[in-house]
């Protein structure tokens, strides 16, 4: 049976992780996260948190759009 998970970071699709007997492979579906492309992992946990920490370095995790009221 094969595993593969989605790695979601703040609100962004960063990849997925497919599991395999190694285990967890990185497969960027974003470019801020092609650092990680090919990379393996110990567990789907553990690439979400490289992929949070690779965000949070660049500085774009907390960058949050307002939006603006109209009255």
């Amino acid at each position: 049976m094969s595993k593969a998970y989605i790695i979601e970071v703040h609100n962004r699709t960063a990849g997925i992780v497919a599991g395999d007997e190694h285990g967890f492979r990185f497969f960027s579906s974003e470019r801020a996260f092609d650092q990680l492309e090919g990379r393996e992992f110990r567990s789907a946990r553990e690439a979400e948190r490289a992929a949070t920490a690779l965000l949070e370095a660049r500085g774009t995790s907390v960058s949050v759009p307002m939006l603006a009221a109209a009255f």
